[in-house]
């Protein structure tokens, strides 16, 4: 696969996001997809997310995202383009 067929972006989700187990929701996901990157908590009430992989993947997750698990009311995804993460996997990392 070439760098040409992966993406890194960084994901600002903004609703009803927080406490009802969307950062969770998205490690579970993004594993599935084999997806690199993180998740986090932002104290303005939004979810951050860092996602790197092949297109496709990347563009699925994001699709998922939009929905969020049951019980989020996902109002807006931002997307952003993004360095892809120093570390492989998918991590939960503190609130900011």
């Amino acid at each position: 696969m070439s760098s040409d067929d992966l993406t890194s972006l960084r994901l600002k989700i903004d609703g009803f996001v927080q406490s009802v187990g969307y950062r969770n929701f998205a490690i579970t996901e993004a594993r599935k997809l084999s997806l690199d990157g993180w998740v986090r908590n932002r104290f303005d009430g939004t979810v951050e997310v860092l996602i790197s992989g092949p297109n496709k993947d990347v563009e699925t997750f994001v699709g998922i995202c939009m929905r969020g698990p049951s019980g989020a009311r996902v109002a807006n995804v931002e997307l952003h383009k993004a360095e892809p993460p120093d570390t492989k996997g998918f991590h939960r990392r503190p609130s900011l």
